[in-house]
């Protein structure tokens, strides 16, 4: 990976969720009314949620997942009550501490910590997973693959993550979106084809081992997101 390429991008993340759009991010993930172009993007986030949920075991009791780019803590939650030891980690401390503000008091037989943080540091130990729900999406695809190959070091069966799939559609979405205020604006996505995507998986060095899996497509409205699994081969 290029740590500096990787580097810059991760500040202009972090500026965006934990100071320019905290309060919209904080009223998107919740249930409170949104406009119509937020609504397409809580529908999608919803769906794509369900359809990462969906790949992993029902029962989780035992298994040690990280929620790589977790927000306010929606994803991490869903694991934690199937019994997951979570560890979920987030780039915004602001965020972070929303999901804490928002974390059930009752969690069962799992644990959940949040974690401001980097999600690609090895200082959390090994994993049995890790989700990754769009918190890649803004990076370039060798950058991507180079953090999957890192997160594979330390995970013992899958990784399931999400990548914006290049297309006509999302191409004109993302031009529309540099026209709303900047404190509306989202970070860039960098939109890269499923093809190049899997060939650039099936080269990479510290991903000798894995294969590519499932995946789908979500899109709705102005959300547009696409998530592959990483499976040990």
């Amino acid at each position: 990976m290029d740590n500096s390429t990787y580097q810059e991008k991760r500040d202009r993340l972090e500026e965006y969720f934990d100071r320019t759009a905290a309060d919209q991010w904080a009223k998107l993930t919740s249930d409170a009314p949104v406009s119509g172009i937020r609504k397409t993007v809580r529908a999608g986030r919803d769906r794509m949620r369900e359809t990462l949920l969906s790949w992993l075991p029902e029962d989780l009791h035992g298994c040690r997942i990280l929620d790589a780019g977790c927000g306010t803590g929606a994803l991490a939650v869903e694991l934690v009550k199937r019994g997951a030891e979570v560890v979920a980690i987030d780039l915004s401390p602001t965020l972070v501490q929303l999901a804490r503000e928002r974390m059930p008091k009752d969690l069962g037989k799992g644990k959940l910590e949040f974690i401001a943080g980097d999600m690609l540091s090895t200082s959390y130990g090994r994993f049995d997973h890790v989700v990754a729900m769009d918190s890649m999406i803004h990076y370039e695809k060798h950058d991507m693959v180079q953090g999957l190959g890192g997160l594979a070091q330390r995970t013992k069966h899958s990784i399931l993550f999400t990548f914006a799939p290049s297309n006509p559609i999302l191409a004109t979405m993302i031009r529309v979106g540099r026209i709303f205020p900047r404190g509306d604006r989202a970070p860039f996505i960098e939109p890269v084809s499923e093809s190049a995507l899997r060939d650039e998986i099936a080269i990479a060095a510290k991903l000798v081992g894995w294969k590519t899996g499932k995946t789908e497509k979500i899109s709705s409205g102005f959300y547009t997101s696409q998530a592959m699994q990483l499976v040990v081969d």
